[in-house]
């Protein structure tokens, strides 16, 4: 089957539609990238080439298929997003005569809540990295040491994703006003505030660890303008912020699994427990919709309870 039929070339608009025009993410491109190549090709072995033979049956089918090897409900749901999103740019460019995945609906599966940690465990997070004396002579592995315990707690106190941390310059932030610049998803910017701690922890780390890790770059040029750097002097990865968190999950005998994004959800429940208005926390986060910040208005099991116990008349 041709490469170049008309499923094919109508996907390559869509990618650079969403990676030039619309200006989302590298990982969110590549996301939507996989789940399309995966949905066309399957299309391709069903012999449809033409968009406009896709039928709602064929969506229903595809997602059946997933179902069939094993695809879980949330990334079914995330694949029909995908498609949902192909098919209304398909409307828009009048290569087809209507939506036919608009009336498909995503699979409902367990309801799940995301990983947080409660504060005392952010907390023992955030105090395990042996950040060195004040005053002690410095070296590239105290410098590493001043970074992650900068890097945990900026993460905490912002809220940001793993790709918002390593993409901050230093022309981002600025601790005297104790806010940060930060560059989320389709390219928006928003500012948010940093707390006394992070910016204690920022702040030693720029002025005595930074430059020693700049000083490491060798083959390449150094990193001037990104606030954190690897042990090359080049700005950090995405994996390399995932190591430091588990390293630090570790050292903190933390007994659950923790990935960046813990850290922001741990920063949003906490602010909502604290008393925090959704609308506001939608904002810190970056959120388009308030819906998807709803889901951090979850309720506690400990919590739960204990409103119960105080609140009924024949709770005890």
């Amino acid at each position: 089957m041709s490469r170049t039929d008309a499923l094919t070339r109508l996907e390559t608009q869509f990618i650079a539609h969403i990676d030039v025009e619309r200006g989302l993410s590298k990982a969110t491109v590549t996301a939507y990238t996989s789940d399309l190549d995966r949905y066309c090709a399957w299309l391709r072995e069903a012999r449809i080439t033409e968009p406009a033979s896709i039928s709602r049956n064929h969506v229903e089918e595809y997602i059946a298929h997933l179902d069939s090897h094993g695809a879980s409900a949330r990334s079914k749901a995330r694949n029909l997003a995908s498609i949902h999103e192909f098919h209304r740019f398909a409307l828009a460019q009048h290569a087809v005569a209507d939506d036919v995945s608009a009336a498909v609906k995503a699979p409902k599966g367990a309801s799940t809540l995301p990983d947080v940690l409660t504060v005392d465990e952010v907390a023992r997070l955030l105090d395990c990295v042996p950040v060195p004396a004040p005053g002690c002579v410095m070296d590239v592995p105290h410098a590493v040491l001043l970074r992650d315990k900068a890097l945990l707690e900026f993460m905490y106190a912002t809220g940001c994703r793993v790709s918002e941390a390593v993409g901050t310059d230093l022309n981002d932030i600025d601790l005297n006003e104790r806010v940060a610049r930060l560059l989320g998803k389709g390219s928006k910017q928003r500012l948010v505030p940093v707390g006394e701690y992070a910016c204690a922890a920022m702040t030693r780390y720029l002025d005595e660890g930074r430059s020693l890790l700049e000083g490491c770059a060798k083959n390449k040029a150094p990193e001037r303008s990104a606030v954190f750097l690897n042990k090359r002097g080049q700005r950090m990865s995405r994996q390399s912020v995932w190591e430091v968190v588990n390293q630090a999950g570790k050292r903190a005998h933390i007994g659950k699994p923790l990935h960046p994004h813990t850290l922001r959800h741990s920063f949003a429940t906490h602010l909502i427990q604290g008393g925090a208005d959704v609308r506001t926390v939608q904002e810190l986060l970056g959120h388009a919709s308030v819906t998807t910040t709803q889901i951090y208005t979850h309720v506690s099991p400990e919590n739960l309870i204990e409103t119960y116990l105080t609140a009924h008349p024949r709770a005890r």
